[in-house]
């Protein structure tokens, strides 16, 4: 049987080489799951501490996904066995992605991170790391959390508060599908190029000239992929974000979610993208936007390790307290996609039942990621 992640090293000039590492999953359309995690973190970490290594590149294996979420089966089935209370591999799972997802946002040297297909949930965390995220016209990105009762984390907390007003909060409580143009337009990506070119990128890659300091580096795979992104510029596909966007900002100005999510709901517009995202968030967990709401005001001036902290915290009291097993069942398990949420509607929900979701199980020095960033 095959590692979950592949790893290799293609060689370069000067005895260079970049390490290039493939999640290795494709019937799961690579969910990242605990394994994969244990294999990354460690290999990332000899990677940037070697020498000969000048670039990482991550991918997905086969053509449908880079990564279409975390591995919530599992979570789902120690949920089930201790219903109500801190699960170990809950706290666990997340508290090792997340520092994963912090180990690539601060690695020293550049990370390629190609987002060819499906790039959800766990995926986006992988990909918001990377100093080069490259989409295609066949990637499709989204935080669907709010269909499963979990809410958008693996660093959302920041990449959404960093989108032009208001996009980042439709997104959050509608999973809005995006494509590479969209992902561009809102700083979820740095690069366009054609599936096909692929091949190319790794061939421009290898024939660079690598310099002895990061931000020379940094600047030479820039070049690389501009080239290839300028050539295949007539592939992308057309936007939908953007052409909304004055609408989406309309749309979330409220005083409250309550005001906001009636807003969306109500909104009679006959473009598909957006009726999608309002069904979508019509049928969602209502706890999930009232995090949403406020994850985003307590976020806006968090540092990024501040943001895993609190991301943290809201996941496990999801496990516990929340709609996250209830949501995985009726999406994953039985399938019937009629998740019975705790409250029948958004306005349902308490400010002590919000509240509970921000207050941390743990003493702060005791807290899981207490040293990250640190």
């Amino acid at each position: 049987m095959e590692p979950v992640v592949l790893f290799e090293e293609l060689e370069c000039e000067h005895g260079k080489r970049i390490g290039v590492a493939t999640l290795n999953s494709e019937k799961s359309l690579n969910a990242l799951s605990l394994p994969m995690i244990q294999l990354l973190q460690p290999q990332l970490a000899q990677w940037a501490e070697d020498e000969h290594i000048t670039c990482v590149m991550l991918q997905g294996a086969g053509e449908k996904a880079f990564c279409a979420g975390g591995d919530i089966v599992a979570m789902y089935k120690a949920m089930q066995a201790k219903p109500g209370v801190l699960v170990d591999e809950v706290a666990d799972f997340f508290s090792q992605e997340y520092r994963l997802d912090y180990a690539i946002h601060t690695f020293p040297k550049p990370i390629v991170l190609w987002g060819h297909g499906i790039v959800m949930g766990g995926g986006m965390g992988l990909m918001n790391g990377a100093s080069h995220r490259v989409v295609t016209e066949r990637s499709l990105l989204a935080m669907p959390e709010v269909t499963i009762g979990l809410y958008p984390d693996v660093g959302a907390t920041h990449f959404l508060n960093q989108m032009p007003e208001g996009c980042g909060l439709f997104l959050g409580l509608t999973g809005a599908h995006m494509n590479a143009t969209d992902a561009l337009y809102l700083k979820l990506a740095d690069h366009f190029v054609a599936s096909t070119s692929k091949a190319d990128v790794l061939t421009g890659l290898q024939g660079v000239k690598w310099g002895d300091t990061a931000a020379l580096n940094h600047q030479k795979v820039t070049d690389v992929l501009n080239d290839i992104s300028q050539r295949d510029s007539n592939q992308r596909p057309a936007g939908q974000v953007e052409a909304h966007q004055p609408l989406i900002k309309k749309l979330t100005s409220g005083n409250d979610i309550v005001d906001v999510v009636a807003k969306i709901t109500s909104d009679n517009s006959d473009d598909k993208w957006l009726a999608r995202a309002r069904q979508t968030l019509a049928a969602g967990c209502p706890m999930t936007a009232h995090i949403v709401w406020n994850q985003l005001q307590h976020g806006a001036d968090l540092s990024l390790a501040d943001c895993f902290r609190l991301e943290l915290t809201l996941s496990v009291q999801c496990a516990m307290r929340g709609d996250f097993a209830e949501g995985i069942r009726a999406l994953l398990i039985d399938k019937d996609k009629q998740p019975k949420w705790q409250h029948a509607a958004v306005a349902d929900v308490s400010a002590d039942d919000v509240d509970g979701f921000f207050t941390s199980p743990w003493e702060a020095s005791q807290h899981p990621l207490a040293n990250l960033g640190k």
